[in-house]
């Protein structure tokens, strides 16, 4: 395939945008080449500037759970547009999408509605300070949680060590209050309390990363962070940005029947529009002002071309619960198919899969969290990426990306798939 128009519009990007993409992944940095640049998509497929047409595992990073241009939500947002883009005041719409994920997702009673999973995650941060009157949190490394200060921060010297700040931009001050744990590790995370006893306000956490490939949760390990937040007192967030609603009507504390105390939402949430929200029982989202004393506000939170779209969305799924089992079913299919090809290939691999996520590590030991996300052999998975990308195929353009399956893939695509990672693996 040829993408030499994509090329043209890349040279020209990077004259008035820096790098010549909104957000850093796109750039293929990590893998080499020129981001390729979409004109359409519909369904299981993107059509690119050069006429390409590509099978999509990303689906605009996971929102796309139907398929892309998905008739009720296109046709909810043009004639919601025609009536208006943002007010800036309330609409009954706003009320009818917040009392629909309130009865999808247990253990929730009142929900927000901001724009990003950036936005959603850093409110509720804010949220379990407030509520908690501690300054500290705890999160994981490997798990993104969007690009606020307190989330851009690495390892410090030792378990019980404050973290420092990995992107300059971000203070000492705010990274103080950030404690880093290793992901899947109990023990790690019982020792960073016990050394900030009373401290810490909150523990978020992906409950199924995405952002280190796709790496589920160890039996207990979700529980056990259950238990030791009961116990001393602590909130626990799920980053639910890209599991909710998509591994379950009711995300991952339906699927897991493990409960937080805040869950934050974005992707799917939106239909493909930029939304996040965040959500709890009444007595903590009751902090939040107007009625309590937790600021958070936005200008566009709720706006009706974001709120027609996802409620479009949040019909569909709700309606159609099977859905998530047909997910599921295709992402086996294609892990079993993968598999099969690259053992034949004398390919180094591990494979990980929970519903509709799944990734392939070019390692064979398990992969369980950051570290052993990056003993990966970058080189094979560059060489993976962009001969799929000629073939027709276009996964994340990063060892760390989860691929997203959508229910718009037939079982040909996934049959085209497998044979070209058989193609492509014979030339490893």
């Amino acid at each position: 395939m040829l993408y030499k128009r994509s090329s043209q519009l890349f040279a020209e990007a990077e004259k008035v945008i820096p790098g010549g993409v909104n957000s850093p992944v796109r750039a293929f940095k990590a893998v080499g080449g020129t981001p390729i640049f979409v004109k359409s998509a519909k369904g299981a497929y993107l059509y690119d500037e050069d006429g390409n047409r590509l099978i999509d595992y990303i689906n605009s990073w996971g929102p796309m759970i139907l398929g892309h241009a998905y008739e009720p939500v296109v046709q909810a947002v043009i004639e919601k547009a025609k009536l208006g883009t943002s007010f800036g005041m309330p609409t009954e719409l706003e009320t009818q999408i917040a009392a629909l994920a309130v009865s999808m997702v247990p253990n929730i009673d009142k929900i927000r509605f901001v724009n990003s999973g950036t936005e959603a995650c850093m409110s509720a941060v804010r949220l379990a300070r407030g509520f908690a009157k501690r300054d500290k949190i705890i999160k994981f490394a490997g798990c993104y949680h969007g690009h606020s200060d307190s989330f851009l921060i690495q390892a410090g010297s030792g378990a019980i060590t404050f973290g420092s700040p990995n992107s300059p931009g971000v203070t000492a001050g705010t990274a103080k209050d950030t404690l880093l744990a290793k992901y899947n590790d109990l023990e790690n995370v019982s020792t960073l309390i016990e050394a900030n006893k009373n401290e810490i306000a909150a523990i978020i956490v992906e409950p199924v990363a995405g952002n280190m490939g796709c790496i589920p949760p160890n039996k207990g390990f979700l529980e056990g962070l259950r238990q030791l937040c009961t116990d001393n007192g602590i909130l626990l967030i799920f980053d639910e940005v890209m599991t909710g609603f998509r591994l379950a009507a009711g995300g991952v504390q339906e699927l897991l029947n493990i409960t937080a105390d805040i869950v934050c939402f974005g992707k799917v949430i939106g239909g493909g529009l930029p939304v996040g929200a965040f959500a709890a029982r009444e007595e903590i989202m009751n902090y939040l002002a107007p009625l309590g004393p937790v600021y958070q506000a936005g200008t566009l939170s709720g706006n009706p071309l974001a709120m027609a779209a996802g409620l479009a969305m949040l019909q569909a799924l709700d309606s159609d619960r099977a859905i998530f089992q047909r997910l599921e079913e295709k992402t086996a299919y294609l892990a079993a198919g993968i598999d099969k090809v690259l053992k034949a290939n004398n390919v180094t691999f591990t494979i990980n899969t929970i519903g509709s996520m799944i990734s392939v590590h070019f390692d064979a030991a398990p992969v369980v969290d950051f570290k052993t996300a990056a003993n990966g052999d970058n080189e094979t998975f560059k060489k993976f990426f962009h001969g799929l990308l000629q073939e027709g195929i276009y996964i994340a353009p990063s060892a760390y990306e989860t691929w997203f399956i959508t229910d718009a893939l037939t079982y040909e695509d996934l049959d085209f798939t497998i044979r070209a990672i058989d193609k492509v693996s014979k030339t490893f």
